[in-house]
């Protein structure tokens, strides 16, 4: 059991810290409280989030209690982004509309029955000043600055609002108020998870312990995952999406996700990478990577359709082999009018993209109307007569 917990957890602080709260559950016979925070600043799930959902699922499923807490107050402040500047906060009404998204995608991986879902704004939005006061005068500046992007900032001159020296301390009192015994994260979350156990000890209880999964790198195999770099891979994306990016990672991030990203058996694991380092083909081990991702977050038949799919697309080179979605054309001149420009068109098509996504995508030569590359995102297109469109890698629409 303790094996299996530990599998992929990047830091544990302390060392040998998740069996001592094991063991101190199995003796008092009390569930552990496994707590995952996260300010919902933007509406969608990728594969990156499930690192952690995973673990999360793992300790739900020995039977302790899993408190996801959102962010309701610290969203409105700002967590710091880990680079040059602050984070925009979110009004009330977006921090909502995206908490909503967020906790309807958590049943994806963790049982949400069995699932307690709590705001930090009902606690903090109650202190008063002299509580803040009293709060932060349990953190010495000292201690802040040792987080890596306050440090950076700070003799790189970039400015540090005071706002953002006190979220770390907020999202620690977090853990203070839910008794949380575990808390868990990505490796970018360390500092915070660590005030949490400080700041624990300052009201005298047992500190929580730590656990950090690692960032899992996105398509580009560079940067993290992140929506905002659109390297992603989505809960929620349909499986021929699903399956086409899951082919499109970089071989060498092929081991990283049939360990993070997978559910397969240990045995399978190994078996897969075994198979890397003998030399076989990449794509093929990509194919199980991304049929077995499509079975975890669709079904056995959405995957096997999904591989289908890939095959008569990216295996047969001509644009007449492709598989079309046909359009209606009434239907997009009623929502569009006759004549529209293209990065209207293309968002018509690809709703879950941005405008400005959708543009990049125009100006970087992914769009092409018939024989045709298209590059200006304002060129008036005739919705009066049939035509095909290619939009990105995967996706193929006819227009009748």
């Amino acid at each position: 059991m303790l094996t299996d917990l530990e599998e992929n957890i990047e830091i544990m602080l302390p060392k040998g810290g998740l069996r001592s709260k094991l063991q101190q559950s199995k003796e008092t016979g009390r569930p552990l409280i496994i707590k995952l925070g996260f300010d919902p600043t933007a509406p969608d799930l990728h594969l990156g989030h499930a690192v952690v959902l995973k673990k999360l699922k793992q300790f739900q499923e020995l039977g302790h209690q899993i408190i996801v807490l959102v962010g309701s107050f610290t969203a409105r402040i700002g967590d710091p982004t880990g680079k040059n500047k602050a984070r925009k906060p979110l009004n009330q009404e977006k921090i909502a509309e995206n908490a909503a998204t967020y906790i309807a995608q958590l049943a994806k991986i963790i049982d949400m029955s069995k699932t307690k879902v709590v705001f930090n704004g009902d606690w903090l939005d109650k202190l008063d000043f002299s509580e803040v006061i009293q709060l932060v005068s349990k953190v010495t500046v000292a201690q802040l600055m040792q987080r890596h992007d306050f440090h950076k900032r700070f003799t790189e001159n970039q400015p540090i609002a005071m706002h953002e020296l006190i979220y770390p301390i907020l999202q620690g009192y977090d853990s203070v108020h839910i008794r949380s015994d575990i808390e868990i994260g990505g490796t970018d979350q360390l500092f915070n998870c660590t005030m949490g156990r400080q700041l624990q000890e300052s009201f005298g209880m047992d500190p929580q312990v730590v656990l950090c999964m690692p960032l899992l790198r996105g398509l580009d195999g560079k940067e993290k995952m992140s929506k905002s770099l659109h390297n992603t891979i989505g809960l929620l994306d349909e499986p021929n999406e699903m399956f086409g990016k899951a082919m499109s990672i970089p071989d060498s991030l092929i081991p990283d996700y049939i360990d993070l990203t997978t559910d397969f058996t240990a045995a399978e694991k190994k078996m897969l990478k075994s198979r890397m380092e003998m030399g076989e083909n990449p794509m093929e081990v990509k194919k199980l990577i991304a049929h077995n991702l499509v079975c975890q977050y669709h079904d056995q038949q959405a995957a096997m359709d999904a591989a289908d799919f890939f095959a008569k697309q990216f295996q047969r080179k001509s644009f007449d082999d492709k598989s079309f979605v046909e359009v209606s054309l009434p239907l997009a001149k009623t929502q569009l009018g006759p004549v529209t420009k293209l990065v209207d068109l293309c968002h018509f098509l690809k709703k879950d993209q941005s405008k400005s996504a959708v543009r990049r995508l125009i100006s970087e030569g992914a769009v092409q109307i018939d024989s045709t590359k298209c590059l200006d995102p304002d060129l008036p297109i005739d919705l009066t007569t049939g035509f095909r469109i290619k939009l990105g890698k995967r996706s193929f629409f006819r227009f009748v």
